[in-house]
């Protein structure tokens, strides 16, 4: 039985790499080995970016609830609780919405809030 050589398989996985690399600057899309490192580093901060978005979400939403409770006359937290006690159980990208293109159903939100609270 004849011996197979590896050449096509080890091509393939090259073209693969500098495939994703297209677009990267000087070696980096040429080159096989620096390819290799500089899209090995790209999947791992693609990953941790997709982590990260979510979580600076997160800070937006607060950060406009917020200043919409303050308009209001609470804090953030104190608004956050209240709603907690009322039993109004609604996430903060919809406070947040609510916040910014509702200002008329966030303010009876905050006035429920502001009545539990105190």
């Amino acid at each position: 039985m004849a011996r197979i050589k590896g050449g096509m398989n080890a091509k393939k996985k090259h073209n693969r790499v500098l495939k994703l690399a297209k677009g990267y600057r000087g070696a980096r899309s040429k080159q096989y080995r620096v390819a290799k490192q500089s899209v090995m580093r790209a999947l791992t901060s693609s990953y941790a970016g997709r982590k990260e978005r979510k979580r600076q979400f997160r800070q937006l939403w607060i950060a406009r609830i917020n200043a919409a409770a303050r308009l209001n006359g609470l804090s953030y937290s104190k608004f956050m609780y209240g709603l907690k006690l009322a039993g109004v159980d609604m996430n903060r990208k919809m406070l947040a919405e609510m916040a910014v293109n509702d200002a008329e159903g966030f303010k009876t939100l905050a006035e429920l809030a502001k009545s539990k609270v105190a």
